[in-house]
């Protein structure tokens, strides 16, 4: 295997690439194997590399690459392949990323769990936002820097070496006895890291931060990267209007929000949740020093909330999680009062996150006694103030419902929210994710603005631009998915009323929670408690692939909410809730619906299942 031929076979990729590997941000759950990812992708791609077969219709079968566009994709894949033929280590070891700071913090996330010191070297300069006393404060990684003019000075240290330098081109490595990773950066496009043999071990902790705090080099520019990768030439970049952008998408999400402070905008919710999480962890360090701080999260949330909370407390002594049921036979007000006095007796500083409406059951509380609930003044044992929470709230299924704005419901207790870009702000055209905060958190705005930078996770130029073109027709696309969505399940409860639906009720749409997904418990049967949760299991998936099967065109497998077009299904318990413990798992449907859909086909599908239960 050449790197000639390597090369040429990347060029015909490039060349017949399916539409799907730049414009899907979410994998389709039909074509994947979470636990082969990126081994299945890459062992198949080789297998057409070896066939010289790059026709897009072979192309196309290839199982998805990893989950959305955070732990990678196939063009992610496909960059990162390709340098590593050219270096002959394995793919694995080849990681790229959007972000020029991450993979630096990845490394030392390990080395911190493992008790391993680490030298970062640096040829010219740092990363502009890589703040070396804010990344020891707050994040809590212990390093060395050294800076060098050149690689031959890199010396063996009793650690990992961490070598840093800029690159005008992609994948062009210089490769040191004493070094054990290497990271190229790149201003526009992020970076790619590349690790020794020695350190193999790495891998799966390293795309596990790629996964949680930041995401893969994006579609858009991985293809850059291709194109420049197989030319041995400087990266040329694609022109776009970001100041105007920007200025556009701000704009739009103080409109929609109806908040005045600056918003932050990055490149996936769970980066704008990582800068959300730093910079309140920062701002507590600060104002709290010594307070313990705890983030109450609830069990059963999307995965990558609770796994990415989970892993910021692993990884600094004075931080927990703690539960706050929320679901079904719980209360989310009362799960806040109770530990909310529970952490006032511990003097504690509270950061609550939670999905309002809940997810996958669809549960709004009363709002009014969710505010009387935060905003009640607790004393410590000492007979102190307590520390008022900061509530944290993920409103992806219902990005208009105005919260913050002055006169609002939550607008005088300390509120910061966000949504996930790739659901209904883009239409599912990319990934990136905005937070907003009331009037009562402009300090902690501040720290937000910090972090994101530090971890260079802002949304990309193109990732503006598409929000730009998407966010100002979003409430429109709101309201005319919700009217599929409330025609469907009023469908469903008179064809089969013996199944529970989880949606919002028309009152609750009638003061602006509008959703467009529903999840249900269809029926079951069976002498036993296991027998009956098999059925129900059985019958979900039964349900998922006759209506992709019957309706291919428009019905998905997918975990994705608030696109532009067809209908998305899912057991949150197989995709969404992830990481989340086994016994907090819900195995329902949930579907999502988008403005653009055959509702009558939707219907008829749907009848013919329920005739031949």
């Amino acid at each position: 295997m050449t790197q000639h031929s390597a090369t040429d076979f990347i060029t015909k990729t490039l060349e017949n690439k399916p539409q799907d590997w730049l414009g899907l941000t979410t994998h389709r759950l039909d074509i994947y194997e979470e636990k082969f990812a990126k081994v299945q992708f890459l062992e198949q791609y080789e297998q057409l590399f070896n066939e010289n077969n790059h026709s897009t219709q072979a192309l196309a079968k290839l199982p998805t690459a990893y989950d959305y566009i955070r732990l990678g994709h196939p063009l992610s894949c496909v960059l990162e392949w390709g340098i590593s033929q050219q270096y002959k280590v394995p793919a694995d070891n080849v990681i790229s990323f959007q972000s020029q700071t991450v993979p630096i913090l990845a490394v030392l996330r390990k080395n911190l769990l493992d008790n391993r010191k680490t030298l970062i070297v640096y040829k010219d300069q740092l990363p502009a936002h890589f703040d070396a006393e804010t990344v020891r404060k707050v994040y809590g990684y212990n390093f060395e820097l050294q800076q060098v003019s050149n690689i031959n000075e890199v010396q063996s240290f009793n650690g990992n070496v961490i070598y840093l330098f800029e690159s005008a081109t992609i994948g062009d490595f210089e490769l040191h006895e004493s070094i054990d990773f290497y990271v190229s950066t790149h201003s526009s496009l992020g970076s790619v890291l590349l690790m020794d043999n020695s350190v193999s071990n790495y891998v799966s902790d390293v795309q596990h931060v790629r996964r949680r705090e930041t995401v893969a080099m994006t579609p858009s520019n991985s293809l850059i990267a291709l194109n420049a990768f197989v030319a041995n030439a400087s990266v040329d970049l694609t022109a776009h209007d970001f100041e105007n952008d920007k200025r556009s998408v701000l704009k739009s999400v103080k409109d929609i929000t109806g908040t005045s402070l600056q918003p932050i905008v990055g490149s996936s919710g769970l980066s704008v949740q990582y800068a959300i999480m730093m910079g309140l962890i920062d701002h507590a360090i600060e104002h709290h020093p010594n307070k313990p701080i705890k983030f109450v999260v609830p069990p059963n949330c999307y995965g990558g909330t609770n796994d990415q909370a989970r892993r910021v407390a692993a990884c600094l002594d004075n931080v927990e999680v703690v539960d706050l049921p929320v679901d079904g036979n719980n209360d989310m007000v009362r799960s806040v009062d109770r530990v909310l006095d529970d952490l006032a007796q511990q003097d504690a500083i509270p950061y609550i996150i939670a999905e309002i409406p809940t997810n996958p059951r669809v549960e709004v509380p009363v709002l009014e006694d969710l505010r009387d609930a935060l905003s009640r003044k607790r004393n410590t044992p000492n007979n102190t103030t307590a520390i008022d929470p900061v509530f944290i709230l993920d409103q992806t299924f219902c990005p208009n419902y105005e919260f913050l704005g002055e006169g609002k419901i939550l607008s005088e207790v300390r509120t910061i929210s966000y949504a996930s870009g790739s659901k209904f702000p883009s239409g599912g055209r990319c990934t990136a994710g905005y937070a907003v905060g009331n009037n009562k958190v402009a300090d902690l705005m501040e720290k937000l603005e910090l972090h994101l930078q530090l971890c260079d996770n802002e949304a990309t130029a193109q990732q503006y631009e598409i929000l730009a073109e998407q966010l100002p027709s979003m409430n429109k696309r709101i309201a005319a998915a919700y009217e599929n969505t409330r025609e469907f399940v009023e469908f469903i409860k008179e064809t089969l009323p013996a199944a529970k639906i989880n949606f919002v009720s028309e009152e609750l749409a009638s003061h602006g929670f509008t959703p467009s997904v529903f999840s249900m418990d269809l029926p079951t049967k069976g002498d036993t408690a296991e027998e009956r949760e098999q059925y129900k299991r059985d019958l979900n998936l039964k349900l998922i692939h006759k209506m992709i099967d019957e309706i291919p065109a428009e019905s998905k497998f997918c975990v994705s909410y608030g696109q532009l077009k067809g209908c998305y299904w899912t057991v949150p318990a197989t995709s969404t809730q992830g990481t989340t413990k086994e016994g907090d798992k819900d195995y329902i449907v949930r579907a999502s619906l988008s403005p653009d859909l055959d509702l009558e086909k939707h219907k008829q599908v749907f009848k013919d299942f329920v005739e031949h239960l």
